[in-house]
């Protein structure tokens, strides 16, 4: 068993509080990545968890057991940081075990640990290299095999992959979900990037400002966005948001009147929409075509061609930008005149408060609660 419990976590700093009373459940053999923009409050929850800064208020428990006063080298954690901080003088070898050196392990057990780590890490050749030998992937990697062979019951990532290149950084995406799975381990992950969370984590926690906006799996939170703030975070391109006006409700749900003046219905639940409320409409860039006879005219500004996708970003009416996605071959070009038209069941409805309204045909789109890609 590993599991990690936050109840009511706060973090102050004399009078300004950069936690906000966070409640968190990570299961056993879970991947939970913290993801949000910079100064969200991310690193400091998970150096709270590492032992690495005190907690203010609340309670961490780690198995069952309080922690808030238990010292770091005690909670059987590791934790991987994004300087890969390894000692230039020594080998990969010794890097990798001198942890297990300052606590006394035998030389037999310490090197049976780092040739098991280096096995599961493909770094077997490298383990008579210094780090000066070896690229930043590799790097990395030595750094992550450190944390294994203390055999921890949490493995704590704190942008682990920040400073790598983009292949790099997609490579090593790959390696850690697979040692994920290789190790049955529990992990916690810290990025800024809404990418290596949609495509790593069992369960997203988006943080803002100290407080936890909304909690789930990647589907749920790209699917079913809480508020405005997960909505416009979670997705790459990021979903376009248009605001407008309630202007009628009816059974097929809400009609919407866009800042450009384009009606647009929407189906949601209408319960808590009255006509003549300001909201915001969502619409994902796959949820909007090209095509002779669209609601929506425009004039592209922008091609992003990516081989088997192209964005195309569009203005329209009211001075608004709409990104969508079309297929790769797409032939519009900078300047066209083109038509867009929306699929309404891909549309999200976001009342005054910011938060979302509930749709009415959910069967397209992943439930709520519902597993994540990997089972825990």
């Amino acid at each position: 068993m590993a599991t990690v419990t936050l109840r009511n976590i706060r973090k102050k700093y004399g009078e300004v509080e950069v936690i906000k009373g966070v409640d968190l459940d990570v299961a056993d053999r879970e991947f939970v990545v913290f993801v949000g923009p910079s100064g969200c409050g991310k690193s400091t929850l998970l150096r709270m968890i590492a032992g690495l800064e005190s907690i203010t208020d609340g309670d961490l428990t780690i198995d069952g057991v309080r922690a808030n006063d238990i010292g770091p080298a005690d909670r059987g954690l590791a934790m991987v940081f994004q300087s890969y901080a390894l000692y230039p003088h020594m080998t990969v070898a010794d890097n990798m075990a001198f942890s297990l050196r300052l606590a006394g392990v035998s030389k037999e057990e310490r090197m049976r640990k780092v040739t098991e780590a280096a096995n599961v890490l493909h770094l077997g050749p490298l383990l008579e290299r210094r780090p000066k030998e070896l690229s930043g992937g590799q790097r990395q990697r030595v750094a992550i095999g450190r944390a294994i062979v203390r055999q921890p019951k949490v493995f704590l990532f704190d942008e682990p992959l920040s400073n790598l290149d983009a292949a790099l950084r997609v490579q090593m995406r790959i390696e850690l979900a697979k040692l994920h799975e290789k190790l049955e381990a529990t992990m916690i992950y810290v990025t800024h990037d809404q990418i290596e969370a949609m495509t790593m984590a069992d369960k997203i926690v988006v943080l803002q400002g100290g407080v936890v906006e909304q909690v789930g799996s990647p589907l749920e939170l790209y699917h079913h966005p809480r508020n405005l703030f997960v909505a416009g975070f979670i997705g790459s391109p990021k979903m376009n948001l248009m605001p407008g006006r309630a202007i009628g409700r009816a059974e097929a749900g809400i009609t919407v009147e866009l800042a450009n003046g384009i009606p647009l219905s929407v189906p949601v639940k209408a319960d808590r929409v009255t006509p003549g409320d300001e909201v915001t409409v969502g619409i994902r860039p796959e949820h909007l075509r090209l095509t002779p006879d669209g609601e929506i005219a425009g004039t592209v500004l922008v091609t992003e061609r990516l081989g088997g996708l192209t964005f195309l970003h569009i203005q329209v009416p009211g001075d608004m930008v709409m990104i969508v996605q079309a297929d790769g071959d797409e032939a519009a070009s900078i300047h066209d005149h083109v038509k867009l038209t929306v699929n309404p069941r891909g549309c999200h409805l976001f009342g005054r408060d910011g938060m979302a309204v509930e749709h009415m045909a959910r069967h397209h789109l992943i439930e709520p609660g519902a597993a994540g890609r990997r089972s825990a």
